[in-house]
């Protein structure tokens, strides 16, 4: 298709975007300009429906840009050596976390998009990390700083800024509206207009932008336009469920926001064929995953409700609740895939494991997680109660104990069969920096931010962790055996993000799946069992149904498994990926 072929297909969808949310609008005058704001009208491509822009050696770490810290060194420049010179053939992206000038929430209160955070480095530096990896980066759209130029203009009441922002009336009954946080929704502000109320759904430094004016979208085209000239694949849309306001209502997953992803994803595609959209949607399961649309909203979604439901899984030592979830799970179409992980910079969030768990079930294991430590954070009902939002603990110390028995010994062998696990479900995975380092929490940071999340937001000085990466520590034992791993699961056709996947019925302290590519020329079946019980597990081989025609090999040890006769022995919280190869 020709470039002028591939434009008109884009401005037909445009059109039907900017009608769906803004029928007020002039379509024609947005989307011309968008198509400007873009390059669009100089350049534009035709998207591939339904190709995967990932295979199985793909896998991302998350950090902030200053999780690595050196003495007279840029951080983004020691993230960028650690990356190269411990992470090279195992990480193919890495997330950095909001790396522009902000005034709190650690970098989601930006002060402006289209800077980079000077005590953290330059544009150069982003993009030179960008030229070695696949580079995902926040577009923080719910919401900016009370400190940022736009609402500097809004109190002043000059452009840009002035109609920027969402304004309320404490006269309202908001009681409707679902958000994360107890913090009172509107805040009082002065303006030379006199006292105004704005909308602030995380905290009053996060003033929410006002979608339903066009030019805030316009400003946001103009920023993912930059951040693509800076290198930047991967764009992770920030809290984007909250992103329209209805009065009366929720305000939550509207259908404005859904056709503004939608939106966002034409322009993307046209622009950049590899270029990838993530929502970062901490909501329950069905809700996350409508922000796939019909495989024309986001490429990725967070598997938000994984990381509870596998700590629960090893800390009960009892896989039910996991494997009905997994059965649950419709594949991801071709085009969109899940985006896996256990511990990220936030807590481990408790909503998406709502009705997966039981209120039972949750309580008991925030109850373990704070014997362990941990911390939790809050969310307000409607009915004036709260309910635990977050757990806030590093991963490391939350495997620490299991129900009815404390610490046992098992820690790190708990820690890597949740990695082992998150491995080869369908999907992508993702490390936070702290799990491949087996980082314990901060409570220094939490005493001195007097945030619960910095917990889990260490900052490691080089020399610091070159030393916890000595030989014989825990850091180093981890690290390497999760490279190992991860270097492996990338030579498996099998685990293909989009290969496909069915639960394997091992009994509660058992937890299996069969994996396969049907492709021509990487053909394999491959079946990962975990033992998820502080107790030794004996699995007759029969009841694996292994064809006896091919030869079975344990991949991690390189073991040959005898498909005819015989048992598989799981000490606690081993693990073992089964691969079939032709005789």
């Amino acid at each position: 298709m020709t470039g002028g072929d591939a434009q008109q297909h884009l401005k037909d969808k445009l059109y039907a975007h900017v009608e769906h949310i803004y029928p007020a609008e002039n379509a024609g005058e947005l989307v011309e300009k968008m198509i400007a704001l873009m390059g669009l009208n100089q350049r534009c491509f035709m998207p591939e429906l339904h190709k995967n822009l990932w295979d199985e050696g793909d896998c991302l770490m998350i950090a902030y840009g200053d999780s690595l810290l050196k003495e007279g060194e840029w951080p983004l420049h020691t993230l960028h050596d650690f990356l190269r010179s411990e992470c090279r053939g195992v990480i193919s992206g890495v997330h950095i976390l909001p790396f522009y000038p902000w005034s709190s929430d650690d970098g989601f209160s930006v002060i402006n998009y289209v800077e980079v955070n000077p005590a953290l480095g330059e544009w150069q530096d982003v993009s030179a990390i960008a030229r070695d990896f696949d580079l995902m980066a926040d577009l923080v759209v719910n919401h900016c700083s009370s400190r940022s130029q736009w609402f500097e203009n809004y109190k002043q009441r000059r452009h840009p800024g002035k109609d920027y922002f969402v304004e309320g009336d404490p006269q309202w009954d908001l009681s409707a509206v679902v958000r994360p946080r107890t913090s009172d929704l509107l805040a009082e502000v002065q303006t030379l207009d006199g006292k105004r109320h704005v909308w602030c759904t995380f905290s009053h430094d996060q003033v929410d932008l006002n979608f339903r004016n066009p030019d805030v979208l316009l400003e946001f085209v103009r920023i993912i336009r930059h951040y693509l000239d800076q290198g930047v694949k991967i764009f992770r849309l920030d809290a984007v469920a909250f992103l329209w306001k209805e009065v009366g209502g929720s305000c939550l997953n509207l259908s404005q926001t859904h056709e503004i992803v939608r939106l966002f994803r034409s322009l993307v595609e046209h622009a950049a064929p590899d270029a990838i959209l993530i929502t970062e949607t901490n909501i329950p399961l069905r809700e996350n995953l409508a922000y796939f649309g019909n495989a024309n909203e986001a490429h990725l979604v967070y598997n938000f409700s994984l990381p509870p439901l596998l700590l629960n899984a090893l800390v009960s030592g009892d896989s039910a609740a996991l494997t009905n979830w997994m059965m649950g799970m419709p594949a991801a179409q071709d085009g969109t895939s899940y985006f896996n992980f256990i511990a990220s910079h936030d807590g481990i969030g408790l909503r998406p494991a709502e009705g997966l768990l039981s209120d039972a079930e949750i309580d008991d294991l925030v109850a373990l997680m704070q014997r362990s430590g941990g911390l939790v954070s809050w969310r307000a009902l409607g009915s004036g109660a709260s309910r635990p939002y977050e757990i806030n603990i590093s991963l490391f110390d939350a495997m620490r104990q299991r129900q009815g028995a404390g610490e046992d010994g098992f820690q790190e062998a708990r820690f890597l069969c949740a990695h082992a696990l998150m491995l080869a479900l369908q999907g992508i995975p993702a490390f936070y920096i702290h799990s491949l380092l087996a980082t314990p929490n901060d409570e220094q940071r939490v005493a001195h931010s007097n945030h619960n999340r910095a917990i889990n937001r260490h900052q490691w000085q080089a020399d610091e962790l070159a030393s916890a990466l000595s030989e014989g520590s825990h850091h180093r034992r981890i690290f390497e055996t999760l490279k190992a791993m991860i270097r492996r699961r990338a030579q498996q056709p099998a685990f293909h993000p989009n290969a496909a996947q069915y639960p394997l019925h091992l009994g509660s302290a058992l937890f299996g799946l069969r994996r396969e590519s049907v492709v021509e020329g990487a053909e394999q079946t491959l079946l990962a069992i975990y033992n998820l019980s502080a107790d030794t597990q004996r699995l007759p081989l029969a009841e694996l149904n292994l064809d006896a025609g091919l030869r079975w090999r344990e991949l991690l040890s390189g073991a040959e498994i005898g498909a005819e006769r015989g048992d598989l022995m799981l000490p606690p919280y081993a693990y073992c990926w089964l691969a079939a190869e032709a005789e």
